[in-house]
């Protein structure tokens, strides 16, 4: 018993030495240095089963411009650990000695909430909330970091700049349209679009298996349960301009490549990262949600 405190010291160096070499490694894009912009809000670290679809989705950038500023082609190929740029070059925040200097930010610990961190700091949990992109039902990990003010404002003068040459927007000329659209499940809508609000698609009710279809034909880009607040979760790519997202599901039917055809079964209904058993299906026109009410076709 005497030489369990040396065995517990013991494993506790072996443990620091061990997350020490984990970090030390990662893929870096051409466009950042190691360091302080490793912890910018301007870039993003790539976990295992994220793709360039997911990243874009989660961030709100269409896909093409998030490629662009990171100098990816297809198909896209992403590796954990690689970091991404997320904002577009020459627009990055002042980062000094590894700190943000435009927006503070919160280090969620075990046992902290959404509303007991907007107490703390003296803001509204809707703040909190809206300035962080959260999600019902408003799940936060520990580590995780939380801005605790506006991210838009005038900028200090920068010290560093990311990349010497900021690339021009992508051009993507007129749009693609989809041929053709189908409801995606049977069920009553029971949360509407909100442009303005949290909801950025549709919800529809429905029972627990009941069968997911794509709206419309389609290659599958990203399954899985990643994205914090959809649960399992299928990304289709239509064409270029056009993603839709099925979420919250019980079961997943489709791989990752699989083309997939209009009204093709890809999973079952569930209630995986909701509250209630729904589908959540949305619509994103080059990165950015519209109403999917304006594009499935009127019930009778």
């Amino acid at each position: 018993m005497r030489y369990r405190p040396r065995v517990t010291v013991l494993f506790a160096i072996l443990g620091l030495f061990l997350v020490g070499g984990c970090t030390g490694g990662g893929f870096l894009s051409p466009d950042v240095d190691r360091g302080a912009r490793y912890h910018s809000p301007d870039y993003r670290v790539v976990l295992r089963g994220e793709t360039l679809y997911s990243i874009s989705w989660d961030v709100g950038v269409d896909f093409r411009t998030l490629a662009q500023w990171n100098h990816i082609g297809p198909p896209y190929l992403l590796r954990a650990g690689q970091i991404l740029r997320i904002t577009a070059p020459g627009s990055d925040s002042e980062v000094v000695a590894g700190r943000d200097e435009t927006a503070s930010y919160h280090v969620v610990r075990r046992g902290d909430t959404v509303y007991s961190i907007a107490r703390r700091h003296g803001l509204s949990p809707h703040q909190l909330i809206r300035w962080n992109h959260l999600r019902k039902p408003y799940r936060i990990l520990p580590g995780q970091r939380l801005r605790l003010a506006r991210a838009a404002g005038p900028r200090p003068r920068r010290t560093h700049r990311a990349h010497p040459d900021p690339l021009p927007q992508m051009p993507h000329g007129r749009v693609q349209h989809v041929g053709g659209w189908s409801w995606p499940a049977h069920g009553a809508v029971i949360a509407a679009f909100s442009r303005h609000g949290l909801n950025k698609g549709i919800d529809i009710a429905g029972r627990l298996g009941s069968p997911v279809v794509a709206a419309a034909g389609g290659r599958v880009v990203y399954q899985g349960s990643g994205l914090r607040g959809y649960g399992k979760l299928i990304i289709i790519e239509h064409n270029p301009d056009f993603l839709s997202a099925y979420a919250h599901c019980a079961r997943i039917l489709v791989k990752e490549d699989a083309k997939v055809k209009r009204g093709q079964q890809i999973a079952t209904m569930g209630s995986t990262g909701a509250d209630r058993v729904k589908l959540h299906f949305e619509i994103r026109l080059r990165g950015k949600p519209v109403n999917p009410l304006r594009y499935l076709p009127g019930k009778s």
